[in-house]
């Protein structure tokens, strides 16, 4: 063998060696560095912030303490004191003494399902919170107590690798939640008990605390028993808009509580944590295009960006989850005049849009757009004040499917081929609950080659208000207040010929506001009937003769009503005698 081949393998060994040797240190120092950090985090609970005797005495003798808010468990958010738990068995305790409260005291009915929803998401069954229950004695045979000295938030995270859930049912909840209580603030920490790893998305979850969030799987090393000196379990479900369809099909939820101005206050505060300044004298429009890489894809992409430049005569911007960073993206959307994107969880940073910018959405072939709308309801809000289209593909020729991808990704052959023929000649999804119906994923996993004129024509039919005015002022919608100094008097009192005189005045804030539109509803009822006759009248007094009678009592109900569609309150009822 040539001598200078043998270097020349000796040295790729040692070459080979080295890069191994380098590649093994770098796993070592990651796993070090992940060690310190726990450690930082374990000697960061552990300061001496309290007076570890006397919390120890007070868990000996009060025990544990609970109060909750909410009737049921998927409204209810608990307050505790002392609560514990036992990171060995994956329980938490509640520790009984003379001096332990528990309101709601439900006895057996906490089983039923549970006491509540760590998660915003109503009533699924993988996010019921319960505890275990000893005897605060029980204490001298266990492990002895961490005590965590944060205000803790004790909750779940739905889905942390999918932007909507991130978003619909974790920070802004999270947000609110904090804001419905005193003693929650952004001092408080954030422990997270799913079980899932930090996510895609863990930065945002940052936001919303000044200290590290803590996962479950993070808990063992504080310690084997952890004692939580004041925290709170679950979350609020007052900003919550849609439901996924685990009980019936996905749709916005029956009673939405959340208006768009909780929606834009909670945007401001994302961009102040994300450092973005809205500019407020941005001249040029601009359309955004949410980009898909793995799947959903639109195919004539760069043929669809051209064609929304020369018909809006506006530049067009294409962004993506992979490609961009999420402050980047925020901070396009912010000034944005036009978002254009497949249906997807990307879609609901729509929430940083402008006032009158337009969302416009596209759906796959067979996908009905009436039946999944968690960013139409979001984009619809009263206050979001976005114009939302919705634009599917009705071509089937202009669709490519993957019946050959895992079953996860709209694979379905591993179907029965009589069933994989019925979803392929099928024209439309039927509604089905979540989360594996295989029509549905075949279908919403279909690139899609855009009807480019199709969608122009869509989107020009339903946008209302002219492009590029985005920056002009909306005025929130305020409701009126009662009408006041209500009063009826009878005409022709004892005759045949009954009438019936009503008048009443403004309401109080009409005249601090600049309303279009004033109108008043009047109910007139007589007494002991079931029914009532209603009347919508422009002035502040009428004569009302239709089917009044003599000698009748009648019951008067008057209301102001704003711009058609915001109904103030009734005004105490009138007594009224003919």
């Amino acid at each position: 063998m040539n001598i200078s081949a043998v270097f020349s393998a000796l040295l790729v060994s040692i070459m080979a060696a080295v890069l191994w040797k380098h590649v093994k240190l770098l796993d070592q120092f990651y796993v070090i560095e992940e060690e310190l950090e726990l450690t930082r985090q374990s000697q960061e609970l552990s300061q001496v912030r309290i007076d570890y005797q006397a919390a120890l005495q007070a868990l000996v003798e009060d025990g544990t303490r609970m109060v909750c808010s909410g009737r049921m468990h998927t409204d209810r958010v608990c307050r505790f004191e002392s609560l514990c738990y036992s990171t060995e068995a994956e329980e938490f305790v509640f520790f009984h003494s003379n001096a332990s409260i528990m309101l709601p005291n439900l006895g057996p009915r906490r089983f039923q399902p549970a006491l509540l929803d760590l998660s915003s998401v109503d009533d699924h069954n993988t996010q019921y919170f319960n505890f275990i229950e000893l005897p605060a004695a029980a204490l001298k045979f266990m492990p002895k107590p961490v005590f965590v000295p944060d205000v803790a938030l004790i909750m779940n995270r739905f889905n942390p690798d999918n932007l909507m859930h991130v978003f619909h049912d974790d920070l802004l909840p999270i947000f609110y939640t904090i804001q419905q209580f005193p003693d929650l603030d952004f001092e408080s920490r954030l422990f997270f008990m799913e079980g899932w790893n930090e996510g895609l998305h863990f930065e945002l979850y940052k936001f919303m605390s000044n200290k590290q969030p803590l996962l479950k799987e993070q808990l063992k090393t504080l310690g084997r028993l952890l004692c939580f000196t004041k925290s709170y379990v679950g979350l609020s479900k007052i900003t919550t808009w849609y439901q996924y369809g685990f009980v019936q099909p996905q749709g916005p939820k029956a009673n939405i509580l959340v208006s768009g101005n909780e929606i834009r206050h909670f945007a401001k505060f994302m961009m102040g944590k994300l450092n973005i300044t809205l500019d407020q004298n941005a001249a040029e429009a601009y359309i955004v295009l949410f980009s898909r890489s793995m799947n959903r894809l639109i195919v004539n992409e760069a043929e669809l960006l051209l064609a929304l430049a020369q018909e809006f005569q506006m530049k067009t911007i294409t962004v993506s989850l992979e490609d961009h960073s999420f402050s980047d993206i925020v901070r396009l959307l912010s000034n944005a005049t036009m978002l254009v994107s497949m249906h997807g969880a990307q879609l609901v940073t729509s929430l940083f849009l402008p006032k009158g910018a337009v969302v416009v959405e596209l759906f796959p072939y067979g996908i009905n757009p009436e039946h999944y709308t968690p960013y139409k309801t979001l984009s619809t809000l009263p206050g979001m004040e976005l114009q939302y289209v919705a634009w599917q593909n009705t071509e089937e020729e202009n669709t490519i499917t993957y019946p050959d991808r895992p079953w996860e990704q709209g694979g379905i052959v591993h179907l029965e081929t009589k069933e994989q023929e019925r979803i392929k000649k099928s024209k439309e999804v039927p509604r089905h609950l979540c989360c594996r119906n295989p029509e549905w994923l075949f279908r919403i996993y279909q690139d899609t080659k855009v009807n480019i004129s199709s969608l122009i024509q869509v989107i020009k039919s339903t946008v209302k208000k002219k492009l590029g005015l985005r920056r002009q002022k909306w005025t929130q919608g305020l409701y009126p207040g009662k009408v006041r100094e209500s009063k009826c008097q009878a005409s022709a009192q004892g005759t045949s010929e009954a009438k019936l005189f009503v008048s009443w005045q403004i309401p109080w804030n009409l005249k601090f506001l600049k309303v279009r539109d004033v109108k008043y509803e009047v109910w007139i009822q007589e007494q002991g009937e079931n029914s009532y006759m209603p009347y919508i009248l422009s002035q502040q007094n009428y004569t009302f003769s239709e089917n009044i009678k003599p000698f009748t009592t009648y019951l008067v109900w008057i209301r102001c009503i704003f711009n058609k569609t915001l109904l103030g309150p009734f005004a105490e009822v009138l007594v009224c005698s003919t």
